[in-house]
């Protein structure tokens, strides 16, 4: 009997889905993540992205409870586009605490990680 994850990767194939990437990284570099967004579904991918800027005004919750709350959801979130992707790309030239455990969770299960600047790249 196949895992999981195996049983999701053999669905996409036999969907003949086209690559899933998931873009991660800091949200401070979100004007990034959307040119990243562009090239990667003109290369014929299907993009998945943080769809929350928890650092813009927008994003900001007054009351301090409700903002850890959804902050918990949104990284739960972002854990299913991972385990979900194909691969992972890291957008900006700086690695957080958020991105570094992003891409522990990746390479814990697999995938492939890619650096939009790669001499940022954590070696663990």
């Amino acid at each position: 009997m196949l895992a999981p994850e195996q049983q999701l990767t053999e669905a996409k194939r036999r969907l003949r889905l086209p690559r899933i990437v998931v873009i991660c990284g800091s949200t401070r570099f979100m004007a990034e993540m959307n040119e990243a967004d562009l090239r990667e579904t003109e290369a014929g991918k299907i993009v998945v992205k943080p769809g929350w800027d928890m650092k813009s005004p927008d994003g900001l919750r007054s009351d301090p409870v409700e903002a850890d709350a959804l902050k918990a959801r949104l990284g739960d979130l972002h854990r299913a586009k991972i385990l979900l992707a194909d691969e992972v790309l890291i957008v900006g030239d700086y690695i957080g605490d958020s991105a570094r455990a992003e891409i522990t969770y990746a390479r814990s299960l697999g995938k492939p990680v890619r650096f939009t600047h790669p001499e940022v790249a954590p070696d663990d």
